[in-house]
């Protein structure tokens, strides 16, 4: 059963198309990396997959059913531009708030377990609006990680992040991929995406331009494939 079922998708906003007749299907345990210039329609995409946004036009299927039932959105994990974290709340605050949306188990244990995963075991009882912007993308990680879900959506997960918070983001994905899950990612860094991805596509324009097949390029190979794909102004 595909993950992912997009037929056509489309998407506008004051009738100009952001995304325009996407189709693509993606398995369990894949990681796609989205690449493509700003403004190509990546953030678009995701938080369709996310279902905050719903299709213009064409379908989206999740888990093999519709996007908007409950028991499918509980199995989504979607990191934007934005933490979605309170600033007046310590990290295991926010964590609890969230984790009981979920009605997530044991949740001192789970806690403890995302807050060390991102790096953050120490800072488990400091107000959120301390952090800089990297500690701050960590623990948004961690609140995506909280439910263990079955798809995670990553727009853009390395901004911000200094090169401990790369390496400490690399540990947590790697683990996420080995354990099946489905990465879809987002991010200009050819090198860290490319790292995870086990697909690799390009959009421009709201279309998928471009697609690996069964082997991601090397970086080299994809910067020149970009290029060649991408018309520079």
């Amino acid at each position: 059963m595909w993950v992912i079922e997009a037929d056509n998708l489309t998407k506008t906003f004051a009738w100009v198309p952001v995304l325009n007749h996407v189709s693509c299907q993606i398995a369990a345990g894949e990681v796609v990396g989205v690449f493509g210039p700003n403004g190509a329609g990546k953030t678009t995409f995701l938080r369709l997959l996310a279902t905050l946004l719903r299709p213009s036009a064409g379908t989206l299927t999740l888990f093999g059913t519709s996007p908007q039932e409950a028991h499918v959105r509980r199995r989504l994990g979607f990191l934007g531009h934005d933490s979605f974290l309170y600033p007046d709340l310590t990290p295991i605050e926010n964590l609890t708030f969230y984790g009981r949306a979920y009605t997530v188990p044991d949740m001192p244990t789970r806690i403890a377990t995302v807050l060390r995963q991102v790096g953050l075991q120490q800072w488990g009882n400091t107000m959120v609006r301390t952090f800089s912007r990297g500690m701050e993308q960590r623990l948004a990680l961690a609140r995506v990680m909280l439910h263990e879900p079955d798809l995670l959506l990553l727009d853009e997960p390395y901004t911000g992040l200094d090169t401990q918070g790369v390496a400490t983001l690399q540990t947590a994905l790697t683990r996420m991929k080995a354990q099946g899950k489905t990465i879809i990612l987002t991010t200009h860094d050819f090198a860290f995406g490319l790292e995870l991805c086990t697909r690799a596509l390009i959009v421009n324009r709201g279309r998928i331009v471009w697609e690996s097949g069964g082997q991601v390029p090397s970086v080299p190979e994809f910067v020149a494939r970009y290029h060649a794909t991408i018309p520079q102004s």
